[in-house]
């Protein structure tokens, strides 16, 4: 048995040789033969047994056409009679883009074939039986490749483009690549060789047709800065009927520094008044630049003309604008005009060009005239005085004039705001500065006034100078003591002996300083008691002439003493100094110094102090006894005056009586029985603080203690100023009228408790300050129980 394969090649295909692969024969008997449509002569090539495979290789252009194309045709020599067998294909495409005929064995392309999807197919062909599908014979195996067609155009995946490159760069400067793609084969014929070119963009930009290498032709950005350049890539080497595609190129040219700044004027002409102020624009210049970006900008600055420094030029950065500016004030009467030239350089510069750019102006400035203020001599004048300089005296002058060509007269005038006092006066018409009223140099030494100038012309142009006026010092202060000296001399002192050291001081401030002359007055100069020493510090020495100074003798000295400066004239003045004797220790500390302490015992015994503690208890318990015997006395001193009815305090138990029961309380005891005649009058004190209303006291129910009730009511209103009727200060009579002794109370004296001088007792010395301050304290103790 054999199987045939029969490739038949089809009208519209190219010619095409199938190739024949034999393998070893495995069986006897069997044959295969492959006709290409050259008749049935050649048809049997050889015999083979079954089993023989068939591995070949045969190709079929891709896009034949719509229809189904025959590829070849299978036969067996088992294919005789009336024998039940079919074909079989099976692989790569197998029944759907290839189909088979089982009968005839004939294999038609079903669909149109495309290399760039699948560019090989493997397929394998079996003879089987229709019936049960068993093989007959061993499948063979062959492969049916895809011939290429030029069906594919070029592509740029990557575009469009865009690059940029420097300005004015050389001819040849690489600038971009770009590549294309073919999908046809490139090793089968030109399908996919492809050739590049320029299709707009010439004569600025080249391209190699080989590689896709861009390159372009020195251009300038100042004349266009970008271009839009169309490259085409054709396949078939470039040959008639090959595809093409193309894409697009933007190229950007950057800006290189290769144009100077240009000023759009050769000469500025500014007008300024004269009183334009410092640091304010008076006009400005630009000069351009073709170029952008950093290489555009420049600094500007003036070159000549500007000897005096009278103008500056600031760069703008974000005008680029030179800004011209005054550095000093502009005088007119002084120059009228100035010429400057200013130049422009730019920041930026290529090597290659030899430095930075730049270009000139000029620049004219004309000075305009202004209406200026009064200009004093000088900012600020000194001027001094005397203090004891009479009223009217002319202390200086400030003089100021008009700058102005057309000069008016300048007025003076004292700012009344520096001369609140009006001490100073300035003639209007000079500016001499007179004394309107005395000067004290040790109130005020310095005067700052505020002297103001103004045209008579135009009153608003006003200019100020301020004037310092020192007054200047004269003696005219006595000196006197630095302080209410008070020196203490021991008893048992030694004659020479320092009792004080004093010294003086002086208001006046003399320029060579103070120098002070001490001396007693002419009584005390043969004074047998004390001298004085100079110590040659502008101070003296107070010394004791003798050792028996007593207390007892002569407890207090004075001692004058003449105290004289060295001004001109000098002045001078008395200052007596107290000298106290004093009792001191061995170690010369003074201990007491007055003469009733000297004549007390210099100690005490226990018994002298319990009968001193006993007496003083003895008097407390008279008085307190004296005190509750007052209190409980129930006789009024006076007769109760119906008509003299201040307050009834009452208290009912149950209701009725009302306002008329006045006979619940006899009140004439707090009747003042001077108050009727009119002795005192009434002396009613509003508290100054208010505080919150108090609570009343409530009394038990079981009757009334009326002194209880008046105690505690008294006791109230004492400590509760708020409570109405305010304080009113009474003088009972409880001691009777007609004492020696007068009135006890110590409401109506003027002196309180903290007005009593009880300093005598301190003086007894510091072993009796316990006794004297225990003595303090128990007398102040009776004296408050007396006021009560």
């Amino acid at each position: 048995m054999s199987l045939l394969l029969v490739w038949i090649t089809c009208i519209p295909c190219v010619s095409m040789t199938p190739i024949i692969g034999q393998s070893k024969s495995t069986q006897t008997g069997g044959s295969a033969v492959v006709a290409s449509g050259l008749g049935e002569g050649q048809r049997l090539l050889s015999r083979a047994k079954r089993g023989w495979v068939w591995n070949q290789m045969f190709v079929l252009e891709e896009f034949s056409g719509p229809d189904p194309i025959l590829v070849g045709r299978l036969h067996t020599d088992l294919d005789v009679g009336g024998k039940n067998i079919k074909y079989v294909l099976a692989g790569e495409g197998a029944g759907t883009i290839f189909a088979i005929n089982e009968l005839t064995g004939d294999i038609h392309a079903m669909k149109r074939l495309d290399r760039e999807e699948k560019a090989e197919y493997t397929l394998t062909a079996q003879v089987v039986n229709a019936d049960t599908d068993e093989p007959l014979e061993p499948p063979s195996e062959f492969i049916i490749k895809v011939q290429d067609i030029n069906d594919n155009p070029p592509q740029f995946i990557e575009g469009p483009y865009r690059a940029s490159v420097p300005e004015m760069s050389a001819v040849g400067t690489p600038v971009t690549r770009v590549t294309a793609t073919d999908a046809d084969d490139p090793v089968y014929g030109n399908s996919a060789k492809l050739v590049y070119s320029i299709l707009e963009g010439q004569p600025y930009f080249s391209i190699d047709p080989n590689s896709g290498k861009f390159a372009l032709h020195g251009m300038d950005r100042e004349m266009r800065e970008e271009y839009l350049v169309v490259i085409q890539a054709k396949d078939m080497g470039g040959h008639m009927g090959g595809l093409s595609g193309t894409t697009t190129v933007t190229v950007t040219l950057t800006d290189v520094n290769d144009n100077p700044p240009k000023f759009s004027k050769s000469l500025y002409e500014f007008v300024i008044p004269e009183d334009l102020p410092i640091g304010k624009m008076g006009g400005k210049v630009k000069a351009n630049d073709r170029d952008i970006g950093e290489n555009s900008k420049s600094t500007y600055s003036i070159v000549e003309g500007d000897e005096q420094g009278m103008f500056e030029i600031f760069t703008d950065t974000q005008a680029q604008e030179g800004i011209l500016r005054l550095k000093r004030p502009l005088d007119y009467e002084s120059k009228r005009a100035f010429t400057l030239k200013v130049e422009a350089t730019n920041v930026r510069s290529e090597p290659s060009s030899g430095g930075p750019f730049k270009d000139s102006a000029t620049v004219k400035v004309v000075v305009d005239d202004s209406d200026e203020p009064p200009i004093f001599s000088k900012p600020m004048y000194l001027l001094e005085v005397n203090e004891n300089a009479p009223i009217n005296t002319v202390i200086g002058s400030v003089t100021a004039r008009d700058p102005d060509s057309s000069s008016s007269i300048v007025r003076y005038f004292i700012d009344r705001h520096t001369d609140l006092e009006r001490q100073f006066n300035i003639n209007v018409d000079d500016g001499k500065i007179t004394l309107a009223k005395p000067l004290d140099r040790e109130t005020d030494m310095w005067h700052n006034i505020t002297v103001t100038a103004t045209e008579v012309r135009n009153h608003s142009q006003i200019s100020r100078a301020i004037v310092a006026i020192r007054v200047m010092d004269i003696n005219d202060n006595a000196p006197e003591f630095a302080t209410e000296y008070e020196a203490f001399l021991c008893e048992n002192g030694k004659p020479g002996q320092v009792i004080q050291t004093v010294s003086a001081v002086d208001k006046d401030d003399p320029i060579q300083g103070h120098y002070f002359d001490y001396r007693l007055v002419p009584e005390m100069l043969n004074n047998p008691n004390f001298t004085i020493k100079n110590n040659q510090d502008n101070s003296i020495s107070v010394l004791a002439k003798h050792d028996t100074f007593r207390r007892q003798k002569q407890e207090m000295y004075f001692l004058p003493i003449i105290v004289t400066d060295n001004g001109n004239p000098p002045m001078s003045s008395t200052n007596t100094l107290t000298i106290r004797v004093c009792g001191c220790s061995k170690d010369g500390i003074v201990q007491s110094c007055n003469v009733e302490a000297y004549v007390l015992p210099i100690g005490l015994s226990m018994g002298a102090l319990i009968a001193i503690l006993a007496c003083i208890i003895l008097l407390l318990v008279i008085v307190v006894l004296f005190v509750t015997l007052r209190r409980h006395k129930n006789e009024p001193l006076i007769i109760k005056d119906d008509e003299d009815v201040r307050e009834n305090i009452i208290r009912y138990d149950d209701e009725g009586g009302g306002e008329e029961d006045t006979e619940a309380f006899d009140i004439a005891t707090l009747q003042n029985p001077d108050g009727i005649n009119g002795y005192l009058p009434r002396k009613d004190i509003k508290p100054d603080l208010q505080f919150m209303p108090r609570a009343g006291q409530h009394s038990g129910p079981n009757g009334v203690d009326v002194d209880e009730f008046i105690n505690v009511r008294l006791h109230e209103a004492d400590n509760d100023p708020t409570a109405p009727p305010y304080d009113s200060i009474q003088i009972y009579g409880y001691e009777g009228r007609g004492s020696i002794a007068g009135s006890l109370s110590s409401l109506e004296t003027a002196s309180s408790d903290s007005d009593q001088n009880y300093d005598y007792l301190r003086e007894w010395g510091p072993r009796f300050r316990r006794l004297g301050d225990f003595c303090i304290s128990v007398l102040k103790s009776l004296f408050s129980v007396l006021t009560i």
